[in-house]
């Protein structure tokens, strides 16, 4: 009895059950698997301790300790195994490393090192023990993100998941029994006690880290676990308020919180803030329509005066916190909470507190609350990735300005008292009173810096617009419960009136926190509508409101009259092309002051025209405004490039309307931003090249270059003019390409960068319109010849189209595919760092550009060579394949492909880049010639080549792909990140399926593990881990057609992924098929998975929408069942055909599930006959 107490769990207790029970909560919650309901309740019943005791190690035990240490003479018993194991010394003495780092009972952390040894193929490289310490933190994770779960799935006040209320009401149920607990308090001490520093300090000392990966792994994983702690507090603020004493004590964590190095609030402790914020937060019942008094009865806001005591008296004490803008946010959204309980009935019992709100609110004012939230929360990296922290903010700020009018009068007041003490010191030449207070400067920035971006496509801007007729958009519904498709009318009123009168009589200091408002408020299609309306307006009937010559300052009016004064102005003092040129002197016509206004304007330009189409064409087509000439002659005058640039933006957000980018194109030659015509009277070049090589690269800055990048890149992708410079140049695009590729993407490595993530921000937008030009192409024959055009009584030959030579630079050992493929290794050597660094998401960006080049020459090479061998051209090109082969020049070897191959180990960071290497080395595949090199180049070192093994696999077991129909470009990131991932699983397939085509050794049998120098038939496949074996494609293969099948509804890849599933059985059917191969697949299928007779017992499949894919998978799934009954009736295997026989022909066949007893007497007898026939009523298909 004692030894069966003492039996190790083999999974690992810390682990496998909590990654059984994640599976579970995912299925029900998230997949949504109606049948995976009643396991979730009896796993909830079962693992419910483990919830209580949240994260809570198994205690060190004396009995145990000595039970392990005599395991290596004594053995010990393993659950599930007869026997007892004997342990290795070696396995001991970490064992007992491994309970002291981690402060887990002996022996847990036994089990730990027995489950990372299983796990050792799914991490190759590391040691069972640096895998078992990512299984303890990947455990805790499970359990965390599992009660996440569990609590968004709550009825709330704030969301619905929109689950059966069976589900509902068992997920509330279980969180409520776990709240009794005191689920609050020990969250926050686990986040409190968890410390990654700390954490990493530990296994450094004890040697618990290993290579980069590695710690990137296990890094994550801690701060997954805290993050998911943090966020299960923030789900259940939102869905339930928490008690008296949890809000204390969430407040009390709050006290000690510091911020990160950039100044920002870290997203545990964001998430925090905002439940706190939520637990302050009735404004939702002003949305509320159904249960409006069973909401109010919930809420111990109005229900519990000793909760209002308890919080205004915590919050109301002098005592600093550690982050006095933190205090600040939370004592301004107490003095809402107090407006907005004043304002509701039966609430008098409150009154005492309710009147403190002013006092409350002053407090939180002069703590800079604004300045706060703009600063650490609104600029926080994880604030706009949760569409409910977006919201909560801005109710805030809309509560603000809706319940304090007279408090939001009082700042506007004092603003305007300040800018007078301003400009009365500048007049008098001191300087202005250090005491003078900006908060409405920093309440503008807030609202402009909130809404300046919108990922979830929300547009709760709209809220400040109050149009005359009601817009019909589907932007102010939500998918939470409680809120209404409009907002009250009153409520717009206000704000729509807080706008326009922040407008009025704008002192100057005020100018650029107002333009930076409007332009976040102008962030949306229906918001840019309406603030180009205001603009407009402003300029036209408020001449009451008029301050300056030109109008109101804040109106298209008085913007475009400005920018036609100061071309005026500057023109003058352009010096002539005879003179220096592009050197900029000191500036009479415009100071700095005048500079960052021009700038702003700019901005909010740039946003209203990106968003509305109407306001691009009507800025266009204005008779005296004309702004698109204005701003390119402001470009040709003596102005810094920073403003430049800006202008540039702004024609590149013109440039959006095809009808706009014609004339754009003409205007640019026109002007000769970029020199394409040289003049022999001309002494010396002018243009945007000079000012790259001259200016900017002294400077060490490139906002110019960028922007013009930008512009090209609009302007190529709205409108491409075949006859750009015609007259007066040979026609087309080339001096545009030749100035992006020779001066901006050849050079780019080479220029010194004042700030470090610039370099990869020019590679970025370079790439970007090469990318965009090759992939418009299409090779035509017209291409291959010289096209002859007259040019002042010349014959000259016209430029090749850009995709042209795009294609001849790809298909030639030239600079430019040098350049692509010395960055792809140098991106790739950075990304194996696993470290941030500057510019990290621009690198990403560039390399996937230079990967899509690849993969676009690739694409159309075959074309392009064809074309190129009919024209009988002198022009050389080698297919890009073979150049892939030569030899690199920094490493001297031919790790080209190689070098594409390695970020595959990157899809779990970034799935774009697997994506695109995939479908590169797919294209490679069919080349029978490449593959023999191309297994030599990846088997030549047996680290690199584990490596690249693992890549492969890991993209094939990545868990978050899904197979979608639709491919629009409104999808959310999140399910455009599991199409790539689908259809990187598709490309390696693909591959796969060529490979085998191709004779031996190739790709294929590398990745699915068969012999490379011996005979393939000689090969011994076995699991993972068996005799060293390696997990390898065939492996992951087998596992998504094995998940589902101890269940009742067959393997799950059938239905969720019909087209992987078919190609998995392809690749099985072709290896059973392949002679060489055909002897050890089957028999591994055959001993190690029982791989037919589980996936025949599901027969027949039935995937309404595929029904051709499943036909497809039925079809090479029989085929392997007929290979397997020649064998083995060929080789008198009698067992194992009757077997087969038995379950295809036998009218009730024998089916047992695990874990599984429930289903009907239909689906067990499903006979023979079922199988043959199908709907012959609707497909008028019939097989027999």
């Amino acid at each position: 009895m004692a030894a069966m107490t003492m039996a190790v769990n083999s999974a690992a207790s810390l682990w496998g059950p909590y990654k059984e029970i994640w599976q579970t909560v995912e299925s029900v919650i998230w997949k949504r698997l109606p049948e995976a309901v009643h396991l979730l309740d009896l796993t909830l019943k079962k693992h419910k301790p483990d919830f209580i005791s949240l994260f809570k190690n198994p205690a060190k035990n004396v009995q145990h300790r000595e039970k392990v240490k005599k395991a290596s003479i004594e053995g010990i018993a393993i659950q599930g195994q007869q026997g007892t194991r004997l342990l290795p010394e070696q396995l001991i003495s970490e064992a007992f490393i491994l309970s002291d780092l981690l402060d887990i009972g002996e022996l847990a952390a036994v089990e730990l090192l027995l489950a990372g040894e299983h796990q050792l193929p799914r991490f190759p490289g590391l040691t069972r023990g640096l895998v078992a310490i990512l299984l303890y933190w990947d455990g805790k994770r499970c359990i965390a993100n599992s009660l996440h779960s569990l609590i968004q799935s709550r009825q709330g006040k704030t969301w619905t998941l929109e689950l059966s209320s069976e589900l509902v009401s068992m997920t509330t149920r279980f969180t409520d029994e776990l709240m009794e607990q005191g689920l609050t308090q020990k969250t926050l001490c686990l986040i409190n006690q968890i410390n990654l520093s700390n954490e990493f300090e530990k296994l450094q000392t004890a040697r618990g880290l290993g290579n980069a990966s590695h710690r990137k792994g296990v890094s994550d994983l801690i701060k997954e676990c805290r993050q998911s702690l943090a966020d299960c507090v923030f789900a259940w603020a939102c869905q339930t308020p928490l008690s008296k004493d949890d809000t204390l004590f969430l407040i009390s964590h709050m006290e000690c919180v510091t911020l990160e190095a950039d100044g920002t609030l870290e997203n545990v402790n964001l998430a925090l803030l905002m439940a706190l914020l939520y637990c302050l937060d009735i404004s939702f019942l002003e949305h509320v329509t159904e249960d409006r008094e069973e909401l109010i009865h919930q809420l111990p806001l109005l229900t519990e005066r000793q909760y209002v005591t308890a919080i205004h008296c915590k919050l109301q004490n002098s005592q600093p916190w550690k982050l006095a803008g933190l205090q600040a946010v939370v004592r301004l959204a107490w003095a809402l909470a107090l407006r907005g309980i004043s304002q509701l009935p039966d609430t008098t019992a409150l009154t005492e507190f309710t009147e403190a709100d002013e006092l409350i609110a002053n407090m939180a004012i002069g703590q800079n609350a604004f300045l706060f939230l703009t600063d650490a929360v609104v600029r926080a990296e994880g604030l706009h990735q949760d569409e409910f922290y977006i919201r909560r903010i801005h109710n805030l700020i809309t509560d603000f300005l809706t319940l304090m009018p007279m408090k939001v009068k009082q700042l506007r007041n004092r603003a305007d008292e300040d800018a007078r003490i301003i400009h009365m010191s500048l007049q008098m030449g001191t300087e202005p009173p250090s005491t003078l207070r900006r908060d409405l400067e920093h309440l503008m920035m807030l609202i402009g810096e909130l809404y300046q971006k919108d990922p979830f496509k929300l547009e709760l801007a709209l809220e400040y617009w109050c149009p005359s007729e009601p817009v019909q958009s589907t932007a102010m519904t939500g998918s939470f419960s409680g809120l209404t498709r409009h907002r009250p009318p009153q409520r717009q009123v206000v704000l729509s009136k807080f706008v326009r009168q922040m407008g009025d009589m704008l002192p100057p200091s005020l100018y650029l926190p107002y333009l930076k408002m409007l332009r976040g408020l102008a962030n949306g299609p229906h918001c840019a509508h309406y603030c180009f309306s205001l603009l407009k307006v402003n300029g036209s009937s408020h001449v009451e409101n008029i301050q300056v010559v030109g109008g109101n300052p804040v109106s298209w009016e008085h913007f475009f009259h400005s920018l036609m004064l100061y071309h005026e102005h500057l023109r003058r003092d352009m010096p002539s092309t005879d003179t220096i040129q592009y050197r900029h002197m000191p500036l009479r016509g415009i100071t700095q002051r005048e500079m960052d206004g021009l700038i702003a304007f700019l901005e909010l330009t740039g946003t209203i025209i990106k968003w509305s189409e109407n306001a691009r064409l009507a800025l266009c087509e204005h008779p005296q405004w004309t702004p698109v000439v204005v701003m390119l002659g402001l470009i040709q005058c003596s102005i810094p490039p920073v403003l430049k640039a800006e202008i540039l933006k702004t024609l590149a957000a013109f440039g959006k309307s095809p009808e706009i980018a014609a004339s754009l194109w003409q205007s640019l030659e026109y002007t000769q931003m970029l020199q394409t015509v040289r003049t022999p009277s001309q002494r010396q070049d002018t243009g945007i090249e000079v000012e790259l090589n001259e200016i900017e690269s002294r400077s060490e800055e490139y906002p110019l270059t960028r922007a013009f990048c930008c512009l090209i890149s609009t302007l190529v992708e709205s409108s491409f003019p075949t006859n750009l410079g015609a007259g007066l140049r040979p026609p087309g695009f080339d001096p545009y390409l030749q100035f992006l590729r020779d001066s901006v993407f050849l050079r780019f490595p080479t220029r010194a960068y004042r700030r470090a993530a610039e370099k990869w921000e020019v590679a970025e937008v370079v790439l970007e319109v090469f990318h965009k030009l090759l992939r418009d192409y299409e090779p035509r024959p017209e291409d291959f010849t010289d096209q002859m055009v007259e040019l002042q009584g010349e014959l000259l030959a016209a430029y090749k189209s850009p995709g042209y030579n795009l294609m001849f630079h790809l298909l030639n050992d030239s600079p430019m595919l040098d350049l692509c493929l010395s960055l792809l290794e140098e991106g790739v050597k950075l990304l194996d760092t696993y470290a941030p660094f500057p510019g990290k998401k621009h690198l990403e960006k560039a390399v996937e550009y230079s990967l899509g080049l690849l993969e676009l020459a690739l694409q159309k090479e075959n074309q392009f060579m064809d074309w190129l061998r009919e024209s009988h051209s002198s022009v050389i090109a080698t297919p890009l394949e073979q150049l892939l082969q030569g030899i690199n020049p920094r490493t001297k070897k031919a790790d080209h492909v190689v070098n594409i191959a390695r970020y595959l180990s990157h899809g779990n960071t970034n799935p774009d880049l697997s994506f695109e290497s995939a479908k590169i080395l797919c294209y490679i595949s069919r080349y029978p010639n490449i593959q023999v090199k191309l297994v030599g180049d990846f088997t030549q070192d047996q680290t690199a080549s584990e490596t690249l093994m693992s890549g492969f696999v890991d993209c094939l077991d990545s868990e978050g792909a899904e197979e979608m129909i639709q491919t629009d470009a409104g999808i959310v990131p999140e399910k455009k990140s599991t199409l790539v991932r689908h259809n990187t699983k598709i490309h390696i397939l693909s591959l796969l399926i060529n490979s085998l085509d191709l004779k031996a050794p190739n790709l294929a049998f590398y990745l699915l593990g068969y012999e490379l120098r011996k005979p393939v038939n000689a090969t011994n496949l076995q699991d993972p881990g068996v005799l060293g074996c390696p997990r390898t494609c065939l492996h992951s293969i087998l596992n998504i057609l094995e998940k589902g099948t101890e269940g009742r509804n067959g393997p799950l890849a059938v239905k969720e992924s019909p087209h992987l599933a078919e190609l998995c059985y392809q690749v099985i059917c072709q290896l059973c098929a392949y002679s060489d191969t055909s002897g050890p697949t089957m028999r591994y299928l055959r001993t190690s998975q029982d791989f037919l007779y589980s996936q025949l017992q599901h027969l027949p499949f039935a995937v309404k929408g595929h029904e051709i894919s499943a036909l497809n998978q039925m079809s090479w799934l029989m085929k392997t069942a007929g290979i397997e009954l020649r064998v083995t009736s060929l080789n008198r295997q009698r067992s194992h055909t009757q077997r087969l026989l038995h379950l295809l022909l036998d009218d009730v066949p024998l089916r047992s599930y695990s874990g599984d007893a429930e289903g009907s007497l239909e689906e067990e007898t499903r006979n023979v006959t079922g199988f043959l026939h199908f709907d012959t009523t609707s497909k008028g298909i019939c097989i027999s």
